[in-house]
């Protein structure tokens, strides 16, 4: 079924209208506080808006007018199920009576909810694990219990939260394969801070900022041609806003960056650079510099992190990536001035 939303939550700053098409999974992307939890508990029937719309196939979840008032549906009557970062599963309860809760519960006889329980574990591989209770599962083992238990309730929206946030790196994988097969053609929407559960689940990416869509699109799309500093990082790009012009981009301080273009860049039309980190190279002023054509950047290093086998340089919202030689060569510390530079061959100049 489609998801036609529309909502504003006034105390949060949240005004957020999206669709979600019939068996897409969308991934919702923000930083902690753009009001992707808000969002969820607006669809789930867990918070009222102050005013909004939301249908999910003929069903109206919630219409609620400029004064706070109108019809809003039940949780339990929206037809929605909600996968948590947390199984949150019934502790007295074995993992087959955990997934056959939902359907006992919508009045199936027992035995076709143990049948359809049995049927949800075999599809999320748990089979074997329908006697344990939950305290003997591990935390893979128990989100798998609760991807079934979500499904077995035959929900015609699935929303997730941070599905792979509690689970250990080793096991996240493994759940990754089975969302993936379980939300083929199934209505979805997605809420991650991981980038790789974007690009393997969803269809599409919304990214929210400050209670508002500041980007959406294809999966790919997005992550590739990055509008916000939010996004760009989940990408791993640096990304430079400014002006289209002269077939360049000129920053607000009047830089202009050389790139290739993904777009005819008219001139004055809103245009960005995308970088890796990786192709940023960093000096200083008893250093020598690259040679012409690179971009040229004068900052001031604001963080350095180490990562595996390079060191982020971080100044003036870009970064670079570099061996930890280089790093003490040039005995760089927070309030290093530095100068980032890069050819125009290394990145991408687009429309935004």
């Amino acid at each position: 079924m489609t998801l036609e939303f529309a909502a504003v939550v006034e105390d949060r700053g949240f005004d957020v209208e999206m669709t979600v098409g019939e068996g897409e999974t969308v991934a919702v992307l923000g930083p902690n506080g753009a009001g992707k939890s808000t969002l969820l508990a607006l669809i789930a029937g867990l918070l009222r808006p102050d005013h909004g719309t939301a249908r999910l196939g003929g069903r109206v979840l919630f219409d609620v007018d400029g004064r706070g008032r109108g019809p809003a549906l039940r949780p339990h009557e929206r037809g929605i199920s909600m996968l948590a970062q947390d199984a949150l599963l019934f502790p007295h309860l074995s993992a087959l009576d955990n997934v056959a809760f939902g359907p006992r519960s919508a009045g199936l006889p027992r035995h076709e909810s143990t049948r359809r329980a049995a049927d949800w574990l075999a599809r999320v591989d748990a089979t074997a694990l329908a006697d344990r209770r939950p305290a003997q599962l591990s935390g893979g083992q128990a989100q798998r219990i609760a991807v079934a238990r979500a499904l077995a309730a035959g929900p015609d929206l699935l929303l997730l939260d941070e599905p792979m946030a509690a689970l250990d790196v080793s096991v996240a994988p493994a759940l990754r394969r089975t969302l993936r097969d379980v939300l083929a053609d199934r209505t979805a929407v997605v809420v991650t801070h991981d980038v790789l559960d974007a690009f393997t689940l969803a269809d599409r990416v919304v990214v929210i900022e400050g209670g508002r869509v500041v980007d959406v699109g294809p999966t790919r799309a997005v992550l590739e041609r990055p509008t916000t500093p939010f996004a760009a990082g989940l990408a791993g790009l640096d990304l430079l806003t400014g002006t289209a012009h002269g077939g360049g981009v000129r920053l607000e301080d009047g830089t202009l960056l050389a790139a290739r273009s993904a777009d005819a860049l008219a001139t004055g039309a809103a245009a960005a650079v995308a970088v890796r980190p990786s192709a940023v190279r960093v000096t200083t002023g008893a250093a020598p510099g690259p040679t012409p054509p690179a971009n040229v950047l004068d900052l001031v290093v604001t963080d350095l992190e180490p990562r595996g086998d390079v060191v982020r340089v971080r100044a003036g919202g870009v970064s670079a990536d570099v061996l930890p030689a280089v790093v003490a060569t040039l005995d760089l510390v927070p309030g290093s001035l530095v100068r980032f530079s890069f050819d125009a061959e290394d990145a991408v100049a687009y429309l935004v």
